[in-house]
Formats: C-alpha cells, structure tokens, sequence
C-alpha cells in the first residue's frame, strides 16, 4: 500500500518547484545570454573641448599698432595739436595725448610695418612695428654761414629704422593703446638659414643654351619685347620697364634631367639708376620641335634662385 509523504517533504517539493519556474519565468524574461555573457558597458563619453575662448584679434592689433606707430613717432613743435589729436582716437579716454614727448623737434614717419604680436594675459597683448623715420636737423646742427661768404646748403636728414613694441588692450569690445611704448633694437641679421642640397648641372645643355638665354633677357630689357626665336609659342613674358639695360648673362646653369621641360638658374647683370646690379632667376625652358628642327625655348621666366 502507498504511504503518505510527509508534509515536510511535500513543501520542499513544492519549493523547488516554484524556485524553477521562477528561473524559467526570468530566462523567457531577460534572456539566457544575458546571464551568462555581462552586458557591455555604455562608451564613454566623448572629451569636451577645453573652452579658450576667441583669439586674439592679432590683425586688428597691427593695424591699431601700425596707426598708433605713425602718429607717436611723427611730431612738429610747431604743430603738437594735430599730434595730439591724431593720438587721442587711439588712446583710452582721459589718457595724456603728449605720450613723454617734451614739445620740440620735428620727426616725419615714412613707412610703418606692423611685426609680431605677443599676446598677455586679460586681453593684453604686445605689438612690434618697425618705423621707417626722418629727423628733422635742428638749428644748431646746421652750419653756420660765414660774413661775406654764402649760406652752406642745410645737411639733408638721414632717414633710419626704428623699431617700438605698442602695449593694447580690448576695452568694451574694442582694441586701444594700453600705455606707452617703448625703443627696441632691430637685429643686425636675419636667423641662419638651412641651404637646400645642390643640384646636379647638365653642363653639356647648359653649354648649348646659353645663346637662347643670353637672347630672351637681352630682349627682356628696356621694354623693347622678348625674343620671339627664344620666347616659347603661348608664353606670355611681359618684358622690364624702359631704362634697365641688360649688360651681360654672368652665369647659366640647367638643371640635369630628363623629358622636354627643364629648368636653370640664370644670373643676369643688369644697368639701372646709374649703377650695375646682379640678379638671379630661375627659368623654365621646354624643347619646341617644328619641321625643320628642335630647339629650346622659355617658357616661363621668375626672380630668385628658389623653384
């Protein structure tokens, strides 16, 4: 005969199975995958760009600079009011307009070149420009005129290079001269320069063009017309303005190579304002051939030994 179970095992049957259907309930829920492979966690996001807020407006401060250059180094003791005026629209309000000048002399600007700008901190910043100026001789420079004998013609001023670094600011929006300038020295050469490798010359073409190259800047000169028998067809060469007289090809050397277009330095002397220059250029030559024969011809012609 069956015996009856005991309540105590018919409730842990009973346990088992609801904790069973509780997981088949969850799998059919969530997934199986999802228990045994974990979830990938979100990418992280993206770094925000650090916010450094407008640049400084560095074409704006060379031209306040360049404006502001002119004016300072221009004085006429004879006429500080214009000076004045001329620096009060570049100048903070209620700023002194004299800017240290004592009131005397008299100084012309010529040319003004606005250089670098460093920026500071707080919207300051610092402009180089480079004043091309001429002084005035005062009266006591001059020579003195002798009784009897007439007056010696006054000295002519020298015009020079200066060089002033301008302080500027914004203020409500606007770019001013923060406060005096100051003289700085201009540097007496440039920075060294990394010479390119040298070129290998075809000496043999270089020896057998030279004629073209001689007759296209003879006719480059003096506004006469280049060289048609040296001029390449559709080469638009316009020649030198009338008075530059060509004088002699020092020196003409084509680069080795290979195809029909190449391309040579010519050093060129040239007579001008009274005086003989030389000059370097690069010249383009391509090979024209026509029924009769092959030649070589420029094509195209520019200033300096680079290219």
């Amino acid at each position: 005969m069956p015996q009856d179970e005991k309540s105590g095992a018919v409730a842990l049957r009973r346990l088992g199975r609801g904790v069973l259907w509780t997981v088949v309930v969850l799998a059919a829920v969530t997934g199986v995958r999802s228990w045994i492979v974990p979830p990938k966690a979100p990418p992280a996001p993206a770094p925000q760009p650090l916010s450094t807020g407008p640049a400084f407006p560095t074409a704006e401060a060379q031209a306040l600079a360049g404006r502001f250059a002119r004016a300072y180094m221009t004085w006429d003791e004879g006429a500080a009011q214009q000076r004045a005026a001329a620096l009060a629209a570049l100048l903070p309000t209620g700023a002194d307009t004299g800017m240290g000048w004592d009131g005397k002399g008299r100084q012309e600007v010529i040319d003004t070149q606005p250089d670098a700008v460093t920026p500071g901190a707080q919207g300051q910043a610092r402009v180089r420009v480079e004043v091309l100026v001429r002084s005035g001789a005062s009266a006591a420079a001059q020579p003195t005129a002798q009784p009897g004998v007439p007056a010696p013609a006054p000295s002519a001023p020298a015009a020079q290079w200066v060089a002033l670094e301008v302080p500027v600011a914004t203020a409500a929006g606007h770019l001013v001269v923060s406060g005096q300038p100051g003289l700085v020295g201009l540097p007496e050469h440039g920075p060294a320069l990394q010479r390119p490798p040298a070129v290998e010359t075809d000496a043999a073409l270089s020896t057998s063009t030279q004629p073209i190259i001689e007759a296209f800047f003879k006719g480059y000169a003096g506004g006469g017309g280049t060289s048609a028998a040296a001029t390449a067809p559709g080469a638009v060469l316009p020649p030198l303005p009338a008075g530059i007289e060509f004088r002699s090809l020092t020196a003409w050397a084509l680069d080795r190579g290979d195809g029909t277009d190449r391309v040579g330095t010519a050093r060129v002397s040239w007579g001008i304002g009274g005086a003989q220059i030389e000059q370097t250029y690069r010249v383009s030559l391509t090979r024209v051939s026509s029924s009769a024969a092959a030649t070589w011809q420029v094509s195209a012609v520019y200033g300096g030994a680079t290219g």
